[in-house]
């Protein structure tokens, strides 16, 4: 299944459970359960899968017009004011983000062109440890439909979108789109800068939903796609897959809770496998869309923090 947060009912955030074609209002069914940290606590405490849970509930459960719901799919022509009309929220309130990085061939190959000391990435693709580092807090974290941000000080900007793990006291159980926005001349200057080129205000996008563990059988055979619009034409359109990892995501989550004690709830993205060019800048009012296969699609407009 899917899980969405949405502000559709009048009562406070929803959390919806979306099983083929049909939404389920699991909060008007159990009020404890009003996100999916909620419904991951419960699956450990019973030792029961979320799915198995939802199922449960939908006897119960009110059936929700899909309509009222933003699932990601994109519109035909998308606009910043079309991309904040959804009811859609941020899916899961992780304390922390954390990110992987040159877990792609083509994230180690950007980040050599970018960067006055590029051996230093190609070491790190090949090294047994992978790099790990911190993206963002709940309150730095969007959810679909809300603008990302761009630094002002930064001329140099670009999505990352990436397959994010969702993980429940350091265990996995189930994985979104996230979207790492970066200022690329800050890192390049100097990789000391990494912070500052990755965490500020807006700079982490997280959505639509958590698709669980039953539903994502293979997190590593996934088709993904990124498009950005500006004024209304396509100025990226790219697609690639999860296979190209060269990391696990077991890999990656091992090693980040090596002597590192995770919240509750924790996402960790997993690495960018689209570049743009490096001619390619974000600007304000873009709209970026990114689609994993069996997910859905994230989709963002761009103002400048």
């Amino acid at each position: 299944m899917r899980y969405y947060r949405s502000a559709w009912g009048a009562s406070g955030p929803q959390l919806l459970a979306v099983d083929g074609d049909t939404a389920y209002d699991l909060t008007a069914a159990k009020p404890s359960l009003d996100g999916f940290t909620d419904l991951a606590r419960a699956s450990d405490l019973t030792g029961t899968p979320v799915d198995d849970i939802a199922r449960r509930l939908r006897d119960e459960a009110p059936i929700v017009d899909r309509e009222l719901i933003d699932d990601g799919a994109p519109a035909a022509e998308p606009t910043e004011a079309a991309a904040a009309d959804g009811n859609a929220l941020v899916p899961v309130e992780a304390a922390e983000v954390w990110a992987a990085g040159v877990t792609y061939a083509i994230s180690e190959q950007a980040r050599e062109e970018e960067s006055d000391m590029p051996q230093l990435y190609l070491d790190v693709y090949d090294a047994e440890r992978p790099e790990l580092f911190f993206k963002s807090t709940a309150r730095r974290t969007v959810g679909p439909g809300e603008p990302i941000g761009i630094r002002g000080d930064s001329d140099w900007n670009v999505p990352e979108p990436e397959l994010a793990v969702v993980l429940h006291r350091g265990e996995i159980v189930g994985y979104t789109i996230g979207n790492d926005v970066s200022s690329r001349d800050i890192e390049g200057e100097n990789p000391l800068y990494l912070p500052q080129a990755k965490v500020y205000d807006r700079s982490c996008a997280i959505g639509p939903c958590v698709a669980s563990t039953e539903r994502i059988e293979d997190p590593h055979d996934l088709d993904l796609s990124m498009t950005i619009r500006r004024g209304g034409e396509t100025v990226y359109d790219e697609s690639t897959s999860t296979s190209e990892l060269v990391r696990t995501c077991e890999e990656l989550v091992s090693h980040l809770q090596t002597h590192n004690t995770l919240p509750e709830t924790t996402v960790l993205l997993t690495g960018t496998s689209l570049v743009p060019d490096d001619e390619f800048t974000l600007q304000e009012g873009d709209v970026v869309s990114i689609s994993i296969e069996g997910i859905g699609t994230l989709e963002n407009p761009v103002c400048t923090v």
